[in-house]
């Protein structure tokens, strides 16, 4: 008789396992097989795919996979999907903890309904938690409508989320699909975005509903895919051609940044010497002041080999700034490029670097300056776009900072943007200037014109009067010695020691701590 119980246990055990792998199996194959091609013909991954490849290898756990829906409204009573239309879990990469989610195109159009939403506040939790990265891979048709309200709620419950979490954890978007309405908020909030090429869309508003209000005729790609959200919006911080690349994009920025605000980013092994010398950088910038050159050059050369890594290279291209590695560690650049508008920050160039400078400060990454900058861009239409506004953004970011902050001047450093990119006044830590720099209110021919105005009138030669004084100027003022007379400078060096001074810069400010005063949070020019 007791022989019997056995026999029924496990058989009672195994009907159980085998209703649990079914609900598993269910749960995987979302959509369904037709779904799943329809999505690979469009060139895309599917969620768990996506996932796969992300992660490293077997490391994924996931959670809520059995998680449904609650409407029994316009007949989904009737379609209920175990997973609801998201994946979400945990894993790592290069062996360091990172939560994920993945919208699933293949369920619902990926529409985020109230247990959708709420599957992924979950994770947001956890990362937030455990301080943690967290990843979200959006491919979404949008609010759930057949929830009305409930969807609604729990896009709003992401956004404070997203928001409780900035500066804490950092947070990555990447666009893999279409990304509409509401949804574009909680990737604009995150602190980098990746949108694939010609597959992923984002829009506040679609095309149809533009024409219908403004009669504006535009196409889903003009108005909201990755190219124009990289070169006019800047909304995006990389693009790349396919899926699997965008999530390369991501492996790499996650190995440059720390996992919360109070780590430092892994410090890596480098075969590139601490003291290699930049001979290169002797003859980068030209005799001539207004010949533009190559800054990435500088950049390349004095950062450890290959180790750059740039952020929002088609957007505002008149300043560069990227991750990277000097001596073995993490690094923020901001550096102003000369091949396009001189050098000169305008309202997208200050928006731009100032959000970086926050983004490096808040995760304990230094920053290094490159500067060569001759004002701020001139013009009726920066003045009226907020140019006032939007530069003191950039200024409110490095002075606010207090991660070891080191500044090279290689040209031109004229007027008020020298003193907003990272000056001694603003608290640089360690400030350095190559034998070509300027330092000065202005140009040569603009001071002279000014101060010298009378006696050019009233010279035999005026031409002959304003070249001379040109000359007298530049020979007192454009170089950098009389700052470094003045400390505002720390000292003058040969370019090609540029890479081996700021590496024992940094490796001196490393422990560098700077108390602020209390506040709840300061009012940055918004």
């Amino acid at each position: 008789m007791g022989g019997l119980f056995p026999f029924a246990y496990v058989s009672g055990n195994s009907d159980k396992v085998d209703d649990l792998r079914r609900r598993k199996e269910k749960s995987q194959s979302g959509g369904g097989q037709e779904r799943i091609l329809a999505q690979h013909a469009k060139g895309k991954m599917t969620a768990r795919e996506r996932i796969e490849q992300l992660l490293d290898s077997g490391s994924f756990m996931e959670v809520d996979a059995l998680v449904e829906h609650r409407c029994r409204d316009f007949g989904m009573d009737r379609n209920v999907i175990p997973g609801d239309g998201v994946v979400c879990g945990h894993g790592t990469i290069n062996g360091r903890l990172v939560y994920c989610f993945a919208q699933d195109f293949t369920v619902y159009g990926g529409s985020l309904g109230e247990m959708h939403g709420l599957k992924i506040c979950k994770i947001l939790d956890m990362a937030l938690k455990t301080g943690a990265p967290v990843i979200g891979l959006n491919d979404s048709g949008g609010a759930r409508i057949q929830e009305g309200v409930a969807s609604l709620g729990s896009y709003a419950e992401i956004f404070f989320r997203n928001v409780r979490s900035s500066g804490v954890i950092p947070q990555i978007s990447v666009i893999m699909g279409p990304c509409a309405g509401g949804a574009v908020y909680s990737p604009a909030i995150t602190d980098f975005v990746v949108m694939v090429e010609d597959s992923s869309h984002m829009f506040i508003t679609g095309p149809e509903v533009i024409k219908t209000v403004t009669n504006e005729e535009v196409g889903f790609e003009e108005l909201g895919g990755a190219i124009t959200h990289a070169t006019k919006s800047g909304v995006t911080h990389f693009t790349a051609e396919s899926d699997q690349t965008a999530l390369d994009v991501v492996r790499d920025l996650v190995s440059l940044i720390p996992s919360n605000n109070l780590e430092r980013a892994p410090v890596e092994e480098t075969s590139d010497p601490f003291d290699r010398p930049c001979s290169a950088l002797e003859e980068l910038v030209p005799e001539d002041p207004s010949t533009p050159y190559d800054m990435t050059n500088a950049i390349e050369e004095v950062l450890d080999t290959g180790s750059f890594l740039e952020v929002q290279s088609e957007f505002a291209k008149n300043i560069v700034v990227g991750l990277g590695r000097l001596g073995g560690h993490s690094i923020g650049v901001v550096a102003n490029q000369p091949l396009h508008l001189a050098g000169c920050l305008d309202i997208d160039a200050s928006v731009k670097a100032a959000r970086f400078v926050r983004f490096c400060d808040a995760f304990n990454i230094p920053l290094v300056t490159l500067v060569d900058v001759p004002g701020f861009l001139p013009g009726a239409s920066q003045e009226w776009g907020g140019i006032i506004r939007h530069g003191a953004k950039l200024l409110y970011a490095f002075a606010e900072a207090t991660v070891p902050k080191l500044t090279v001047i290689t040209r031109k450093a004229y007027g008020g943007a020298y003193d907003v990119m990272s000056s001694k006044h603003i608290r640089g830590d360690y400030n350095i200037a190559w034998p070509t720099a300027e330092l000065a209110v202005m140009g040569a021919k603009g001071a002279v014109q000014i101060i010298h105005r009378r006696r050019i009138r009233g010279a035999m030669n005026p031409q002959q009067e304003r070249d001379r004084l040109v000359d007298d100027y530049e020979e007192s003022f454009a170089n950098p010695y009389k700052a470094a007379a003045l400390g505002y400078i720390d000292d003058v060096i040969s370019p090609s020691d540029t890479r081996s001074s700021l590496i024992k810069a940094l490796g001196a400010l490393l422990e560098k701590e700077e108390p602020r005063p209390e506040r709840k949070h300061g009012n940055i020019p918004l």
